[in-house]
């Protein structure tokens, strides 16, 4: 992969774990509340932070394995690419389902990401 892959594909591992902090260590935090615009009575809520940890911990995990198939894996585009169309699926259905500026927020990257990659 190209130096420009590899500081995209990075890009991305970053912003996915930037989500899982704000979802699992800042989850009651006002810049939580602000991005996922929800609001502090729901976040007040046991189940729905249990939920928000949850799912952090899949974007962490994203992160993760994106920073493991830049820098340790023998075939990169192997892990990265499903990877990536599975982080724009999951921004679509966001953007379907929740708020249509999540595609924009969490999937332009992965978007240009995948465009440089292939």
């Amino acid at each position: 992969m190209s130096i420009l892959s590899n500081i995209f594909t990075t890009l991305v591992a970053i912003e996915f774990i930037y989500i899982m902090f704000i979802q699992t260590i800042q989850t009651n935090s006002k810049n939580t509340r602000r991005i996922f615009k929800i609001p502090k009575d729901v976040l007040k809520n046991k189940f729905t932070v249990t939920l928000m940890k949850n799912q952090g911990v899949y974007n962490g995990l994203i992160g993760v394995l994106l920073l493991y198939g830049t820098f340790i894996a023998p075939h990169p585009k192997e892990i990265i690419i499903p990877i990536l169309i599975y982080a724009i699926m999951v921004a679509i259905y966001g953007a379907i389902t929740s708020q249509k500026s999540i595609i924009i927020k969490q999937g332009l990257l992965p978007i240009i990401t995948l465009i440089i990659i292939i």
